[in-house]
Parts: C-alpha cells; structure tokens; sequence
C-alpha cells in the first residue's frame, strides 16, 4: 500500500462475514461504555504545518484534511482493520467473497450510506474514484497502490451495491488496496469527463467555500482560515449508518477544530495550557514538562510513556536528477558517498539529544515498531567519521581548502544543501547534528528550514533536473500485510523520492523493483518475510536514502475526553484513540 509523507499480518482471507447495513463500532475499541458517554463538544488539536489542499487526489502528506474528513487511521474503505486483533473487517461493505483463483473479491456496499449533500454512496463513487486514482496526469499519490508489474487493478460495477475487484495477480495487499476512500462521482465525475486530469487537479483548493466540500466520511468543513485554524463539524449523513453498540450514532462530537501552530514547542505549550486536547511528544523535556505539569495539579491529563516503537520514518534523501549540476548528481548517485554520509549520521546523538533517550535508530524502511518484519541481520553504516572520510578519500576528496573543507583533484568543494520543513524542531535538530559532524570530516552542509509545502513540492517534483540537493523527512502509514510502500520502492513510483527521472538508474533499484512485487503477490506469509529480508539487504547496499532515527510514541491526553483505546491497544500502529468514539467527559 502507498505511504504518505511524515496491519497485522495474514494472507488473503477467503470470505467476508455477512452484516447489518448499520456499522457498529465494538466497545471493546474503547475504555468507555455506552452508558458514560456526554454527546457534543468539541475537541481541540494543533498541527505544526499548514494545509496543501482539500483536493483528495493530489493530497500527498499525513494527515492531510481529505484523509481527516473520511476517517483518517489505516484507511476506511470497503474494509477497515480492527485495532484489537489486526485482522480486515467490512466497513463501507457489508460482506465480500474471495473467488477460489483469489484473483477476484466481490463486495457487498452497504445500503443506505449517504454523502453530506444526501446523495447514495452507490459502486459508481468507487469506480470514479479508482478511475481518477489511476490516470496517471492526475499525479495521484494512490496511483502506484492500483497496479501489480505494471498491471492494473480494475474494478467492475456489477449493481449499484456490488462491485469486483480484479488483481492480474495474487496480492497480499489486496484489502488495503480495497480500503481506499471514495469519492462523490456526482461531483468528479462531470469535472473529470468534460476536463479530465486538469480539471481534477483544479478542485477543491484550500479557497473553495467549505460548503462544496461533499464528505462521506464523519466530518464535514465548517471553516478555514490559513496559518490560522480549520474547524471540521460532525456529518450527520455519517452517524445514520454508524452506530455505537447503543445505537446510538457517532460521531460524539459536534466539532473538530485544528490550530496550527509555529512548531512543535508552540504546540506543547498550548497543550500544557489546556488549550488543545492531543499531543504526541517527541523528547524528553516535552515529556518531562508534561509529568511536571500534570504532578504539579495544572494539568489534567494523560501520557503513555513508551508506549511503543515508532511506526514511521525519519531519514534524508540525495537528489539523484540534477542535470545542471553534473559533479552533484555523479555525487549523490554514488553509493560509496551515500555511505559516507550515513557513516556521518551520529543516530546516538539524535536519540539522546533530539528524543533525550527516548528513541529507536533506523536502518531500514521498515517501521521498528513491525518486529516482525525488520530484518536483525541488515548492515548498518554506523557513525564512524573515520570510515566516512576514507570512503571520501576514494572518491578523490583528499585535500581542504584553505576554509578547511574538502576538495578534489579539480578544486571542486564537498559542498551541498540541506532542507528540512520549518517548525519541526525535531527534524531541524537533526539537521543541525548532521551538519556539525560534517564539518568535522570538511563536508559543507548548507543547512535551511523551509516551508513543508514547499519542501514537498520540491520532493514530488519529476524530471531530469530537480530542484533541491538533500532533504531529511519521513514517511508513514503504509500496509501491515506488505510494508514495502508501493509508491517508494517501484522506480516508477511518486514517491520514489531518490529518482525520479521515470526509470531505475541502478541494477539494485531494478532488483527491488521486482523482489517488490515478487513479495506483494506471495500469499504465504513466511515466504513474504523471507523476500522482506533481502530487500532490506539490498536497501542498506544501494543506500537509496539514510535512515537516521525516531521517537518512540508517547501518546498524551487532556483528561476532559472519554473513550480512549484500552492500553493493549494503544501503540503507534493504532493511535490513542479512535475519534468517532471520543467524547468530551468533563
């Protein structure tokens, strides 16, 4: 499945479980019963990076207002995942069927669901929205998730309430594939037909008036004012076919209002002053502030310290397309610099300085918090500015300038830029110790925070000459069944972050090209894994990106809500919570 920018395993199941057209949300996804439950309300968050779109094709980032609106966590489609068992469950459908060649899934849509507008969500929303997925002008960044070795997935309407899905191949990512959100085909649809892709990507922008915006999902826009704040509002279209195991309908809340902020220590603060209700601290002090608060009785709240790994990444990225700087791009294509560079990165530093202990080292794609999944044998270029500084060596940088930074036999200085998003003190932090270690070996690092919409429009952009040299970022979300993104390691991929020139520069790219999709259509699970372990070991010999660190999650809340996960189930997979069933109690 893809990943966007910064679950359990099973193969294909053979058959779905017949429901109701209602969803019933189980109670046991909640501490809280029925009975406690307070109705209305809003609850309060704050993001530390503005708004791209509200267009749902062309929504790249976490947490963008599209995946906020339909339902956010792990896609809320035709199927969903339940938090306590892991296993795929019908949402949106009522049933499926598996054919015996389990190239095809039937699904039953349930009847009676309604867009905000009141319109029936029928298969025609599916097909609409899987067709605009999958044109590949749109620059969706779904599109790689809908085809297998280059070969599509199609859907096919069989009534208003049946639809098929048909895979060229067996896929251990089938469900998640079916979890995609839709859209309205009534709004699309014309748009599409009569303007195709250009049209689509004119839809939707952050000026459209809130009361355009059709949602299928349990929020609906109430307002927006940028670098200020959006206000979401309960979809009462939503709470018709969703329903707690009262019948009673979610979600709780009337509202959902989302500060954005500055940075993250802006954030902590207006947590601690019980202006917002979420927070997800990264270090220590944030930690520390929040216990010392709460100990001291001027904050009535909640923190889960550790609670798990974390079930993202945080790495920096070389630009392998700069045709108008030819000594950088043989640079950064060079796998004995990218080691360098890796051997640069002080990932004890990180974890002690940026998350005070609190965090994992990375040296795969793979999620830490995905043991299962995370091969121990995977060669790690440790830091060791030594070893850095002999492979630059090889590279013919054996002498400084007269500023004490290294050059080659042609006078050319080991120079680059480095960019990460503004307001993650964090990544900058980061950025900061990379730089500093640089420096000591005589690698410039010219470092600059910049804003997030323009460092991710600088890393979606294609072609031969693109505009950026490095950029630390990270990535989340991604399948449990298969956690190789299928949008990052196929060379074609939107978020083939490296290379984007539309083809693989290197033999190892075209090798995990192909031992991705080898793995994404093995239904035997350990087989899976074992293909799983080689990718990583070609990952750490091609170092296409330098994977550096996380924090581990630990989830705080303002005791004023009701209805989080029981503590086995809290975890950076799962969230704290599941929004439709949060409450205001106090």
């Amino acid at each position: 499945m893809r990943k966007v920018l910064a679950v359990l395993v099973g193969a294909m199941a053979l058959a779905g479980v017949a429901g109701a057209q209602t969803f019933v949300w189980p109670q046991k996804w909640t501490v809280a019963k029925p009975s406690e439950v307070k109705r209305g309300g809003t609850l309060r968050a704050a993001v530390i990076s503005d708004y791209r779109t509200f267009n749902p094709f062309i929504a790249a980032e976490s947490g963008n207002v599209p995946a906020i609106i339909s339902g956010g966590r792990g896609g809320r489609g035709l199927v969903t995942r339940d938090p306590t068992t892991g296993d795929w469950i019908p949402y949106m459908a009522e049933s499926w069927t598996v054919s015996p060649n389990k190239l095809e899934i039937t699904f039953k849509i349930r009847r009676g669901m309604k867009w905000s507008d009141g319109k029936p969500i029928t298969a025609d929303d599916w097909i609409m929205t899987w067709r605009i997925h999958t044109d590949k002008a749109v620059g969706s960044n779904s599109y790689d998730s809908f085809f297998i070795d280059g070969k599509p997935i199609t859907l096919r309407k069989i009534d208003d309430y049946t639809i098929r899905f048909i895979y060229p191949k067996t896929d251990a990512d089938a469900f998640a594939v079916a979890s995609f959100a839709p859209w309205p085909a009534h709004i699309f649809g014309p748009v599409y037909q009569k303007e195709g892709a250009e049209g689509i990507k004119k839809m939707w922008t952050l000026n459209e008036k809130p009361n355009n915006i059709v949602s299928g999902g349990p929020w609906l826009i109430e307002s927006y004012r940028p670098g200020e704040r959006l206000v979401l509002k309960r979809n009462p279209a939503f709470g018709e076919w969703n329903k707690d195991e009262a019948g009673n309908p979610l979600p709780y809340l009337d509202r959902y209002e989302i500060k954005i902020v500055k940075d993250v220590n802006a954030q902590l603060a207006e947590f601690l002053a019980g202006n917002i209700d979420l927070m997800a601290p990264a270090t220590v002090d944030h930690i520390s502030q929040i216990r010392q608060a709460i100990q001291q009785g001027r904050l009535d709240a909640t923190i889960k310290v550790n609670a798990s790994p974390v079930a993202s990444s945080q790495f920096m990225v070389f630009n392998w397309n700069k045709a108008s700087d030819p000594f950088k791009q043989s640079l950064f294509r060079s796998d004995k610099f990218r080691r360098a560079m890796s051997h640069l990165v002080n990932r004890q530093a990180v974890i002690d300085i940026v998350y005070g202990g609190l965090g994992t080292p990375m040296y795969s794609s793979v999620y830490p918090v995905l043991t299962q999944w995370v091969n121990p044998k995977v060669p790690k270029y440790e830091y060791n500015p030594k070893q850095a500084a002999k492979l630059l060596a090889e590279l013919g940088f054996t002498k400084k300038d007269k500023d004490g930074y290294l050059v080659d036999s042609k006078g050319r200085r080991l120079e680059f830029n480095l960019a990460t998003n503004a307001g993650n003190n964090q990544r900058e932090q980061i950025a900061k110790i990379f730089v500093d270690e640089a420096k000591k070996v005589g690698v410039k690092v010219n470092f600059q925070a910049i804003d997030f919409n323009t460092l991710v429009g600088q890393l979606l952009s294609s072609g031969p000459d693109r505009p950026f040299d490095a950029i630390i970022i990270g990535l989340s979300d991604g399948s449990l069944d298969w956690p190789f993104g299928s949008n990052v390691v196929p060379c074609k991929g939107n978020l083939h972050m490296w290379n984007k020139s539309g083809q693989c520069l290197d033999p190892r790219e075209t090798q995990l090209d192909a031992l991705y999709s080898r793995g994404r259509t093995e239904l035997d699970f350990k087989k899976r894994v074992e293909i799983g372990y080689r990718m990583q070991e070609i990952e750490a010999q091609l170092l296409p990106v330098i994977y550096i660190a996380g924090p581990n999650y630990h989830p705080a809340w303002n005791n004023r809500l009701g209805g989080e996960h029981p503590d086995a189930i809290i975890s950076s997979i799962w969230g704290q919570r599941e929004l439709e069933l949060t409450f205001i109690k106090k």
